[in-house]
């Protein structure tokens, strides 16, 4: 059985990273994804893009929140809050983006990924926003 080599790099890739290597990868992952949904705005595809785009955004973060809330979570309660805010945030502008789309709406959500994913991996952000 043939075996694709991209998905076996991304396997294993995901089993060696450590959970905040893992976490940075994901958020910028997301941030990619929306900032190609802002910078092609004018694409005839662009519902499912965003759709895609702003789901695949919003899982991550419903993750996120979930993995705040355990009780046995080890993050000092004052980061946890912070992040539960934030995440909450992020749920409430998704949302109103969903219900009234623009480009410029994506620049927040594209900033807190970019700028958590930098934070997670202890390097200077690289703001790629138009």
């Amino acid at each position: 059985m043939s075996v694709n080599p991209l998905d076996a790099y991304r396997d294993t890739e995901r089993n060696t990273l450590d959970g905040r290597s893992l976490e940075a990868m994901v958020l910028a992952k997301a941030a990619a994804a929306l900032l190609a949904v802002r910078n092609q705005w004018e694409q005839p595809d662009l519902t499912s893009r965003l759709d895609e785009a702003l789901r695949y955004n919003q899982r991550l973060w419903t993750l996120f929140q979930v993995e705040l809330a355990k009780e046995d979570n080890p993050l000092p309660d004052e980061v946890r809050r912070n992040l539960l805010s934030l995440s909450l945030f992020v749920d409430k502008h998704t949302f109103g983006l969903m219900a009234s789309p623009a480009p410029e709406k994506l620049d927040i959500l594209i900033s807190i990924n970019q700028n958590l994913a930098s934070g997670l991996r202890g390097a200077p952000v690289a703001i790629n926003n138009p």
